[in-house]
């Protein structure tokens, strides 16, 4: 397999799993489990956001590494709008309180909005990765 092949394969990958969390989100929401939805949110954004980068050549170790890197080389540049930048780094807030700040409990007000939010984010990486 060739370098190329194997990143083209990688963001596909990502990509698949992007999608996939989000059903994961949508089956949680079902079952009014709001924190554990909006791990998914966080995770189906973040598995979009690191096919971007793959595809540039960029990586972190690091979910703040990860964050950075979008906002710096594809938001600041405006090649991603903004207003999508707002949505992945509010769920990697939501998801640190949801996870590991005691007595957080997200509501179905809150969440279920973002579920759509997050579909179109999806939407929008892949489109500009070429894979939509």
């Amino acid at each position: 397999m060739t370098d190329k092949q194997h990143i083209e394969d990688l963001i596909e990958y990502r990509l698949e799993r992007a999608r996939e969390t989000i059903e994961d989100a949508k089956l949680l929401a079902k079952a009014g489990h709001w924190n554990p939805c909006v791990n998914r949110l966080y995770y189906s954004c973040f598995y979009a956001v690191t096919a971007l980068l793959v595809q540039h050549g960029l990586s972190s170790s690091k979910h703040t590494g990860i964050r950075s890197l979008f906002n710096r080389e594809f938001v600041k540049t405006e090649k991603i709008p903004k207003k999508m930048a707002i949505l992945y780094n509010d769920l990697f807030e939501k998801r640190q309180e949801g996870d590991y700040v005691d007595f957080v409990y997200f509501s179905e007000s809150e969440v279920t909005p973002l579920i759509r939010k997050t579909e179109l984010f999806v939407g929008h990486i892949e489109n500009a990765v070429g894979k939509k």
